[in-house]
């Protein structure tokens, strides 16, 4: 068999002359930031430790910008925000064991939320590989099965040859449809041999495009076009697939009514008359998207918040667009149709009929009309305030990053997120402590507009070493805790369930002084005057910390 190699590129004779004599004092380290910038990456995340040397010392020679958090699972939710920013992959850089192991509940959520974070990891030395009890430090028997079941994939090198394949192979694992993190281990000896390899210059990682089958297509389109009541849920798909205008084409094509779910949030326009927003944990909405006789989702798994609690039951047919093949069907039988959501959307616009309803942006309207006067009956004034200021405040094209608190939760229906892909929260994998380490690593991807974070306190402790980073770096994060001093939200569920809670009540520090420990400006504030308080503090360069002491309270649930 004959190989065609003329559409290979060609080396001068200065980059010739250069791979027979590569620059002396390089080491297995430098293959692996020399592939991160063959494949195009800028900046990696990290945290360094005694088996991983060899890689951070090789950041010293090369052009990579490094953002060094505290903890290893913060370092890994701002890889994450990173990749969701950008779209780009977030390399990962850790150390062998506890090191790595810190970084399981960021890696849960980057695979709950399709974020491609690509973690290299030290090992221990490769002598100690095959699941012996030699006694390094920081041995496991078998690392790579502690992070099988979370990550895309895994790949373990054992020969500093095998360096920039595994790289490659797992930044393509990344990026193709769904994106998500992938996990790439290197022994300490590897890292710190010194190598005689050619520098490592380009390299395709180019990710498999994720096509739908046209029959499906096809089907689906003679669905929507006859359809009498068709709605669509757009999930998080849509948004990292760079799906939404595709998705208001289609929507105003075929003048369906659209809800956005949590993570699919400003997947289309708030204000649009056929935009039904965000409320999933609502029975009208359920009812209204029930009684559709074509629902069309893209981009979503119908998950437990996006089907308000598993009590959505729909009595018209499903067509399920996804690229993730194990949540195709997995919770309602659909037309599946197993695709990245943009090409799926394009195919759609091109192949379904205009359709002409007059009768659907009343019936939004109706329906909003109901959600409303549901939470108007309810006395949440203070927290429906409290969100509108922080609307007031945030730039429209600014990110927004949300822990897993009572303004979020709130923030997740009923805020307005006026852009694609700015507003994140943890709602994937429901871990706390995401969004000020989240905000860094957005903050890291573009320095030229201010990003906001939201904690409740107890979610804050998780992240307050992280204000020594975003004062080193200097990044433009500020960043709201809303202290209400305890665990909110569980403490409401116990009191529900139980009458009464147990450990949900938290000693706290002061917030502002602790800030300024850190030469972080800070300030407490007011419901009354958080508009003004954190408007200022976006504008101002640099970080910023706001504490708004407040008790709030979440809207009643539906599902029960």
């Amino acid at each position: 068999m004959s190989h065609d190699h003329d559409d290979r590129p060609q080396l001068t004779a200065a980059q010739a002359e250069a791979a027979l004599n590569p620059p002396p004092g390089r080491n297995g380290g430098d293959l692996v930031v020399e592939t991160l910038q063959g494949l195009g990456a800028t900046t990696v995340f990290g945290l360094p430790g005694q088996h991983a040397l060899g890689m951070f010392d090789a950041l010293r020679r090369s052009s990579l910008s490094y953002v060094g958090l505290r903890v290893e699972n913060n370092a890994g939710f701002a890889a994450d925000a990173y990749g969701r920013i950008t779209g780009e992959v977030a390399p990962l850089l850790l150390s062998t064991g506890p090191g790595a192991l810190t970084s399981l509940a960021a890696l849960q959520e980057a695979a709950a939320a399709s974020a491609p974070v690509l973690a290299i990891s030290s090992q221990i030395p490769t002598a100690g590989l095959g699941g012996g009890r030699h006694g390094y430090l920081h041995e496991l028997r078998d690392q790579k099965a502690s992070f099988r079941d979370i990550v895309k994939s895994v790949h373990t090198v054992r020969t500093a040859s095998q360096i920039p394949s595994a790289i490659a192979a797992a930044w393509e694992s990344a990026l193709t449809a769904p994106h998500g993190p992938v996990w790439v281990e290197i022994p300490q000896d590897v890292l710190l041999a010194e190598t005689v390899l050619p520098v490592v210059s380009a390299l395709d990682a180019t990710p498999r495009e994720l096509y739908p089958r046209p029959e499906l297509t096809l089907a689906a389109a003679h669905l929507l076009s006859h359809a009498e009541r068709p709605a669509i849920i757009a999930g998080g798909g849509v948004v990292r697939s760079d799906a939404a205008g595709k998705l208001r084409a289609l929507a105003e094509k075929i003048d369906a009514p659209v809800v956005t779910t949590f993570g699919g949030k400003g997947a289309f326009p708030w204000e649009h008359p056929l935009s039904l927003r965000s409320w999933l944990e609502d029975r009208y909405t359920t009812d209204f998207l029930e009684s559709a006789d074509v629902l069309l989702v893209v981009g979503s798994g119908l998950g437990e918040l996006s089907s308000n609690y598993h009590t959505f039951a729909p009595r018209g047919r499903i067509i399920q667009i996804e690229a993730d093949a194990g949540k195709l069907e997995s919770n309602h039988p659909a037309l599946g149709i197993h695709s990245d959501a943009r090409e799926a959307l394009a195919d759609l616009l091109d192949a379904v009929e205009p359709r002409e309803d007059d009768t659907a942006p009343e019936r939004v309207r109706a329906l909003l009309e109901k959600v409303h006067d549901r939470i108007a009956a309810q006395d949440l004034t203070l927290e429906q305030q409290v969100l509108a200021s922080v609307r007031e405040a945030l730039p429209d094209t600014s990110p927004s990053f949300w822990d897993m608190t009572i303004l979020a939760y709130w923030a997740w229906s009923a805020f307005d997120a006026r852009h694609p892909n700015t507003m994140h929260s943890a709602q994937g994998a429901g871990g706390l402590g995401y969004g000020f380490p989240a905000a860094i690593g957005a903050a890291a991807a573009d320095r030229t507009r201010p990003v906001l974070a939201v904690s409740g306190d107890g979610g804050a402790m998780y992240s307050i070493a992280e204000l020594a980073t975003v004062r080193q770096y200097d990044l433009p994060v500020t960043w709201l805790i809303v202290d209400d001093g305890g665990y909110g939200i569980l403490r409401e569920y116990m009191t529900g369930a139980f009458g009464e809670a147990t450990a949900t009540e938290l000693s706290r520090p002061d917030f502002v002084a602790l800030a300024e420990s850190f030469g972080v400006p800070a300030v407490r504030t007011t419901p009354e005057t958080l508009a003004a308080d954190l408007g200022r503090a976006l504008a101002a360069p640099g970080p910023s910390v706001v504490v708004l002491p407040a008790l709030l309270r979440m809207f009643e649930p539906t599902h029960l």
